[in-house]
């Protein structure tokens, strides 16, 4: 997720880069991420400043970012405490570009930020933007059904990252249990057997995050087309192509 970030920043001749994030393992997560990307690609960290979830001021931290002039900030949190770094930044009148991670992608983390979060950046699975996708890219039809499927279910905008990882799961069952099946009976440790074999194995399973090609070695299986940048703008995601 970090990776397409970094790639962006590079496009845009980003040197420095200041991070605020949670003082827990997301916030360490989310750091580690981005500095095993940033390094090599020559970008610079020049603060590690964090916060507590249920703080409700950044002012002191924001100021440190603030006063190494960083051509850019990443923020390290998720969900709507994730808006607090950003909104304090704003406040302060910082004029960089602001990069979230994917934890912050859902309607509220827009509602609470309102206008004042207007261009914030963040990588997501392709789903979060399936209709803006090119007809080229395979995940998109996948995408679409889920979201389509979702929706009907439980309201128009209701379609979640993490419902998607499910589905996903769901995809990658229906492909190898009938592999599984044809060499052995459910139930039976051969059966088990084979559906880990074929779970191991599988290529080119498209889904609604990543097309999934798993190893032994690889259980995770995606590589750049399971991650897309998108950019708050007028409270919606949108694509950055």
């Amino acid at each position: 997720m970090m990776e397409v970030v970094v790639e962006h920043m590079k496009a845009n001749k980003v040197k420095t880069v200041g991070y605020i994030g949670f003082s827990d393992s997301w916030g360490d997560l989310v750091y580690k991420g981005f500095a095993s990307q940033a390094e090599p690609a020559g970008i610079t960290i020049v603060t590690n400043e964090r916060f507590a979830r249920t703080d409700t001021s950044v002012t002191a931290q924001t100021l440190k970012v603030i006063s190494v002039h960083p051509d850019a900030v990443v923020a390290g949190g998720s969900g709507t405490p994730g808006t607090l770094p950003h909104l304090a930044l704003v406040e302060r009148g910082y004029k960089g570009p602001i990069y979230h991670n994917h934890g912050v992608i859902n309607r509220d983390f827009l509602r609470v930020g309102g206008k004042n979060i207007e261009h914030a950046m963040a990588p997501t699975g392709p789903v979060m933007v399936a209709e803006q996708l090119p007809d080229s890219n395979p995940i998109k039809k996948v995408a679409l059904e889920f979201t389509k499927l979702y929706e009907s279910a439980y309201g128009v905008g209701s379609r979640n990252a993490f419902a998607a990882y499910s589905y996903d799961a769901y995809l990658r069952l229906a492909q190898a249990v009938p592999i599984a099946l044809k060499k052995a009976k459910p139930g039976t440790q051969e059966f088990r057997s084979a559906l880990r074999d074929a779970l191991e194995n599988a290529k080119e399973v498209v889904g609604t995050h990543a097309v999934y090609n798993t190893t032994p070695a690889d259980h995770n299986g995606v590589d750049k087309r399971s991650r897309v940048l998108v950019e708050a703008i007028g409270g919606e995601w949108k694509l950055i192509k």
